[in-house]
């Protein structure tokens, strides 16, 4: 078992056949979630054709996370909570400037993803939309996104299988709004 520390994050292989477990221990914690063709790394997880070809944006066991190039990339292969966000970008110092202004300035789960991906030499331009396990964004009827609390509980978890070999980033997502005000760690690990 792996631990991400409160409002940080890590990259690492994951090779087609594992299995992640992605693990919220202590309750109402994001995880934002990035994938990369290892053997190409233009080739990266995608919101829009994920919505697409599985017909939702509530995605759960069972529904399967795509890549741009319209291949799949991750299978989500058993979920305890079945309320997570593809829609929203990794929170960034420009989410705290303009959602945050009272608060200090974090570099969120954007700065965090992009300093544990250059070492594979993916560069924060390449970094898209991350699947934000654990996230509540409801949709209400006539559009309008608000940012709710999470409603995971302590030992709630995602697992997804890699469908390619992948380069995942991962965080403990850094936003108030996201986690209910507070930071707390998250723990994965690869099977």
């Amino acid at each position: 078992m792996h631990e991400i520390a409160p409002r940080s994050g890590v990259a690492f292989p994951l090779a087609a056949g594992e299995t992640l477990t992605v693990i919220d221990p202590m309750g109402m914690q994001v995880a934002d979630l990035v994938a990369y063709n290892a053997d190409d790394r233009r080739e990266v997880i995608s919101n829009g054709r994920t919505f697409d070809y599985e017909e939702t944006i509530r995605l759960s066991k069972g529904h399967r996370l795509w890549s741009n190039r319209s291949r799949i990339m991750l299978e989500i292969i058993d979920d305890t909570v079945g309320r997570h966000d593809f829609l929203l970008t990794p929170c960034s110092t420009d989410t705290f400037r303009i959602f945050y202004p009272d608060k200090p300035v974090h570099r969120g789960c954007f700065g965090n993803l992009a300093e544990a991906l250059e070492p594979f030499g993916i560069g924060p331009d390449a970094i898209p939309t991350a699947f934000n396990l654990f996230m509540n964004v409801p949709v209400r009827e006539d559009g309008a996104l608000s940012v709710d609390p999470p409603i995971s509980r302590a030992g709630d978890m995602v697992v997804l299988e890699a469908r390619m070999d992948c380069i995942i980033g991962l965080t403990a997502c850094s936003a108030y709004a996201s986690n209910g005000g507070s930071f707390k760690p998250i723990h994965y690990r690869i099977d």
